[in-house]
């Protein structure tokens, strides 16, 4: 509906509060008689603990307890539930199930990473909680242990847990592995292709947090936190503690990045809750950045093997897949889901591949957990195979664009059934490639690169296309309000962690039912006020939001129309209805849906026998997830005598469905593109021999500035989906699925001249020269 209706680039209403200083994050919030917790991490990744003497701690100035798990043993607070078994069920190779070991809220017994949490101190402050810490004295009994990925799959590695015989979690394979064989049998062509997906540690801008309290008089406890998921973490926490889920509220306010790795349930939310009933205070715990970086999720760490199976004209008949996929110490909540399902599902991207075999073994090493992060498994798939479809274009000798044009599945065929049982309702890869082929000038390419030549750099283009699968959890509620002061409140189940929540919903119930856009009030994180909710992760949110209000929408404007027609004496069938407004059809006789809204508070204005109020609540199931897919392309230069690269250019067009919101799409993409780039050449987790994190800080783990990035050129297509109301396509992770191929294949491209065909992510500087000097070499060796 006009100015603020979809399509209308709307800037960020909930900003104004947020550069005003009026936002409530979870630090922000000083609950009175609150006291503060801090934990005593291990320093070694695998240890016996052979004795825990706290006494001294629990004399230190304003310590009010110093637990540990023996505590919570004895006081039968329960472990940390891995999720995976209620999305897929894993199997080790001999048929018997997935290993998730117990994972205690404090260790117990023994320690299996670098931070992993040995005890808690409450005190009055969060000084006093760190002091005592020091005053804890920890007997450890040192193991062996193994922190490479590799290393953890090989044979005689050191054991993590006894339940898990070489390390393994599970061992899952997808797609059909005789039909793949055949393929490869009558191949005319095979590429191969070893890779490393590195280890990144995600770092949203506010770190994690907990405020627990407990309330004696009615058994209920309260959490305040700052996730992505409140009801799942009501769940977890819940089952932890042994109570009813009726028995806890989750709150949360202003959320200061997400990422996935606030989606997942973390031991210090119902330590906090257990914390405040054993002390009978509110306990509040906010992590430091570097204590994030031990003991936050972190995410990819795969090692794969890849082949591609072509035909003498180039077309693919097959790929298969071989990956080791570190897991960390624990199975966390959704980590075995993004190394297997989400992993494997997606590895033929948006081409024909009449076959496919995906095999993956999650192994156990002392490390930090591994879970879900910005596309959760599928920047994984589609940088693999993006990089392995690049590698066939340079051996086939064709262009990287026309082996892509050979093989993507062309829009007349959608809906289009893959080999892994995935249906993709809409989609024009082909026009997306061109799109951006335009966008990004690829035919000017060889005249920029004649420039670069010409002083002493090295310059590459390189092409990724991806096809992601957006809304996997496919349900949403929503209470809509219409209140007595003329606003109008939307309680929704998804949590928004800055990609601008207030405003798009907003724009679609404004759509829907032509409430002035500036009365609406968009409030989520709370679990009382809304007992269900999927929250937000996966893509998820603007569909869902988007299906939901529409539900819910309907049934006010079906009971508005019979207000309107009661109050203007008129059949309903004669009631029209357009921009917020019910019309008699052929006269100027209207009521707008505000003054209905108004009215219907007095029974008198009322059919006989309806309730007061327009207040609806509404729910959506979806049955199908949605397809977002699009071209990047990316333009570097190389400097030869240092390997330092710089990014000079950057495309992007992709297909989001309808678009609710041209500028804040634009700037979820942006942002995806930045951490692709930034994992895809800056930053690298390095653990050492002894499994210590020596990139734990800002200061050694590189993220993308400013300066890193070029100015993105982005545009989109729309091809509305079909499975939801809207044909709304998920948006927030796409940009990081498809950035890190085109920023390697670029670099590679930029190498290839001098023999270069593979860099792994991070491509930094020593490595990118490490390459160079060995392309060097090995030519040198060759004239030799």
């Amino acid at each position: 509906m006009g100015q603020f209706g979809l399509g209308a680039s709307i800037r960020r209403s909930e900003d104004e509060r947020f550069l005003r200083g009026r936002s409530r994050f979870l630090d922000d919030l000083n609950i009175a008689g609150a006291v503060h917790a801090a934990f005593l991490r291990s320093p070694h990744a695998h240890a016996e603990i052979r004795g825990i003497e706290t006494g001294a701690a629990a004399a230190a100035p304003g310590v009010r307890a110093v637990f540990t798990g023996a505590e919570l043993e004895a006081d039968g607070v329960g472990a940390l539930p891995c999720g995976t078994d209620q999305l897929i069920v894993l199997q080790r190779k001999d048929g018997s199930p997935a290993v998730y070991p117990r994972r205690p809220l404090l260790a117990q017994g023994r320690v299996r990473h670098v931070g992993e949490a040995v005890a808690l101190v409450v005190a009055d402050s969060e000084a006093q909680a760190l002091n005592a810490l020091e005053a804890i004295a920890v007997e450890y009994r040192a193991l062996p242990l193994v922190v490479d990925t590799a290393a953890a799959a090989a044979p005689g590695a050191p054991e993590i847990w006894p339940e898990a015989p070489g390390n393994i979690s599970f061992h899952w394979e997808h797609g059909d592995r005789a039909a793949t064989d055949a393929a490869f049998a009558e191949a005319a062509h095979v590429v191969a292709l070893d890779l490393v997906n590195k280890r990144v540690v995600i770092n949203p801008i506010e770190t994690r947090g907990a405020i627990g309290l407990y309330d004696p008089t009615d058994g209920r406890y309260t959490l305040h936190t700052n996730g992505q998921h409140v009801y799942e973490t009501r769940r977890i926490s819940a089952h932890v503690l042994g109570i009813d889920e009726a028995d806890l509220r989750v709150l949360c306010d202003d959320v200061g990045g997400g990422f996935g790795v606030k989606y997942v349930t973390y031991p210090e939310q119902p330590l906090m809750l257990w914390a405040a009933r054993k002390t009978g205070c509110p306990v509040k715990w906010m992590s430091g950045r570097m204590e994030a970086f031990l003991c936050d999720a972190h995410a990819r760490d795969h090692v794969s093997q890849a082949e591609l199976a072509l035909d003498r004209e180039g077309r693919f008949l097959a790929i298969r897949v071989t990956t080791v996929a570190n897991l960390g110490a624990y199975a966390s909540s959704h980590g075995p889901v993004c190394a297997s399902i989400l992993y494997t599902q997606l590895l033929m991207g948006g081409y024909t591949m009449p076959a496919f075999h995906a095999e993956v073994r999650g192994v156990f090493s002392n490390t930090c957990c591994v879970d879900a992060y910005r596309g959760a498994g599928q920047p994984e798939s589609i940088y693999l195979l993006e990089r392995i479809v690049d590698k066939a274009a340079r051996e086939l000798g064709l262009a990287a664009d026309e082996l892509r044009r050979r093989n993507f599945v062309a829009a007349a065929r959608m809906p289009y059934a893959t080999p892994s049982a995935i249906t993709y309702d809409s989609g024009d890869f082909v026009g997306n490639l061109d799109d951006c082929l335009a966008l990004a000038d690829w035919p000017g390419f060889a005249e920029r690169q004649q420039q670069s030549e010409a002083v002493g750099r090295l310059r590459g283009i390189g092409l990724a296309s991806y096809v992601e699968m957006a809304a996997a959890d496919r349900f949403e509620s929503t209470d809509v309000a219409f209140n007595a002061n003329g606003t109008v409140t939307v309680h929704i189940g998804t949590m928004s962690s800055g990609q601008g929540h207030e405003t798009t919903f907003a724009q679609l119930l404004h759509e829907e039912l032509g409430i002035p856009f500036e009365r609406i009030v968009i409030v989520e994180g709370d679990t009382d006020r809304l007992p269900q909710g999927g929250g937000s992760g996966g893509s998820r949110s603007a569909q869902m939001a988007g299906a939901v209000i529409h539900v819910t929408a309907a049934k006010i404007r079906d009971k508005a129309r019979a207000i309107a027609a009661h109050m203007l004496e008129a059949a309903e069938s004669d009631i029209d209805f357009r921009d917020g407004a019910f019309v008699i059809v052929g006269t100027d006789r209207a009521l707008g849906i505000m003054d209905i809204a108004a009215a219907a508070r007095d029974p008198a204005n009322l059919p006989d026998g309806m309730a007061p109020g327009l207040d609806e609540r509404g729910q959506a199931n979806l049955p199908e997830a949605t397809f977002p897919n699009g071209s990047h392309i990316c333009e570097v230069e190389v400097d030869p005598e240092t390997g330092a690269v710089a990014i000079l250019r950057y495309a992007v067009v992709s297909d989001f469905g309808r678009v609710i919101n041209p500028l804040l799409l634009e700037g979820q993409v942006h942002g995806g593109v930045a951490q692709g780039i930034g994992q895809a050449f800056l930053e690298r987790t390095v653990y050492d021999a002894d499994g210590q994190l020596l990139s734990g800080s800002l200061m050694d783990y590189c993220l993308p500035r400013a300066d890193d990035l070029p100015s993105f050129d982005f545009d989109y297509n729309e091809v509305p989906c079909t499975t939801n109301p809207l044909g709304v396509k998920g948006a927030g992770e796409a940009g990081t699925v498809g950035s890190l191929g085109a920023v390697i294949n670029a670099i590679v491209d930029a190498l290839a001249p001098l023999g270069v065909r593979h860099i792994d992510m991070p491509a930094t500087p020593e490595q990118v020269w490490r390459a160079i000097r060995a392309a060097n070499g090995a030519a040198a060796n060759s004239k030799g």
